[in-house]
């Protein structure tokens, strides 16, 4: 098992559904100026709301909010 997932959100195409930050509010929420889904602060690669590294523990809910996600914007991948 990896130690962390990389998470990418196609931010444009987000449709402020809500789906993945109450799937998973640790790693996910709704962006302070234009709504759309970011990765939260702690967890975002090089200060992007678009990407971020997951640490382990949180693996389930970041594949429940990718899966759950109406326009699979959100990309999950192991490092």
């Amino acid at each position: 098992m990896s130690d962390k997932l990389r998470v990418t959100i196609d931010r444009e195409e987000c449709i402020l559904c809500g789906i993945c930050y109450e799937d998973c509010p640790e790693v996910f929420v709704e962006g302070p100026d234009e709504g759309l889904s970011q990765i939260v602060p702690e967890y975002q690669v090089n200060d992007d709301p678009a990407t971020g590294e997951v640490p382990p523990g949180l693996e389930e809910c970041v594949r429940l909010a990718a899966e759950d996600c109406p326009v699979e914007i959100i990309h999950v991948e192991e490092l």
